[in-house]
């Protein structure tokens, strides 16, 4: 019985958060395809200052919305859907069941998590689900720019595969990771803290729908702000637009050289508008339907991972510090498979 239920909570969270995905990112999809126009022009403005597929070098994220209005009409604004919503609805509902099992082996619920614990469990999560979507992510960016006319995600992946090998399917990968592992891990540390004031102050632990939007949206505002600099690295990696940097490291180092530190906030206003909306309306939605925190059974893991927290065990670790552990171990072996790549 309680095997069955645990299996209907991973399940439900996967499906809590494959709906809010779909519904967030057919909302918020403009924001993403104007946000990448304005890095692209803010990246190429030094080598071409006339004009890009997304207007004006100067123009800012009113100015590209009309202009990808009059060009492209406005069905224009949701161009990359497709590869969008390929990519977040098993993304984000592996996100979710990611975190369902992190914490049920913590043993804790939102109201309960430590910062640290709260950031290590949004950084593995995450790391784990960027990595697998990786190839969508870069099809979906390429979409966005308007420089690729590829006519199908698919056709996308194989000419990807094709022109520039498997590697071309990764490529970026650790600036993928650089963006969104933070972002998720410090979007829950401060999603899970502003709740708990919330409910502090209210003297409750269940907080209304529009309160815990207000928590999402203090969070997403915060963890974008001080990621933004890795989405513009990660745009630049995937679309070839410094075509002479696609590592990290050298893109860091070239964008900041050719284009100065402004060029790291280039799209500022519509990821930031989009990514606390987004996320804030995705962890809403998730919390009105998400399953009951069951602690799920050892004999789902290859180990038995209990074991490492009894006092009994000859090498105790705390459950923060295997968090840790796992958090350091995914994103060192990521980094490496992604260094074999450039």
């Amino acid at each position: 019985m309680h095997e069955k239920r645990r299996g209907r909570g991973l399940a439900t969270a996967f499906t809590a958060g494959g709906l809010s995905a779909t519904c967030s990112t057919l909302m918020f999809q403009p924001l993403d395809l104007v946000k990448t126009r304005m890095q692209m022009r803010a990246l190429a403005a030094p080598l071409c200052l006339a004009t890009v597929q997304g207007g004006p070098a100067s123009a800012g994220m009113v100015s590209t919305f009309v202009h990808v209005v009059q060009k492209e009409n406005f069905t224009g604004l949701w161009r990359g859907t497709s590869p969008s919503l390929q990519r977040s609805i098993p993304g984000i509902g592996l996100y979710f069941t990611s975190l369902t099992f992190l914490k049920s082996q913590l043993g804790k619920s939102d109201k309960d998590l430590a910062p640290l614990e709260a950031l290590s469990i949004g950084v593995t999560a995450r790391s784990f689900t960027a990595a697998c979507s990786t190839p969508l992510t870069i099809v979906k960016t390429r979409f966005e720019s308007g420089r690729f006319q590829y006519r199908s995600v698919l056709e996308a992946l194989t000419t990807i595969a094709t022109t520039e090998g498997p590697r071309g399917l990764f490529r970026g990968l650790s600036a993928t990771l650089a963006r969104d592992a933070p972002f998720s891990g410090l979007y829950l540390l401060f999603y899970t803290q502003a709740k708990q004031v919330a409910m502090r102050a209210t003297q409750t632990d269940t907080l209304a729908p529009s309160l815990m939007f207000s928590c999402g949206v203090v969070a997403g505002l915060a963890s974008s702000i001080i990621t933004q600099p890795a989405d513009v690295v990660k745009t630049s990696v995937q679309t070839g637009t410094l075509p002479n940097s696609t590592g990290l490291l050298p893109t860091i180092s070239s964008i900041y050289q050719t284009r100065g530190l402004r060029a790291m906030f280039a799209g500022i206003a519509p990821r930031v508008t989009r990514r606390t909306l987004m996320a804030a309306f995705t962890w809403a939605f998730y919390e009105q339907v998400r399953p009951p925190s069951y602690p799920l059974s050892p004999s789902l893991l290859s180990f038995n991972f209990p074991n490492f927290f009894s006092t009994s065990s000859p090498f105790p670790l705390s459950p923060k510090m295997i968090l840790i552990s796992l958090s350091l171990s995914v994103l060192q072996i990521l980094l490496l498979v992604d260094s074999r790549f450039h």
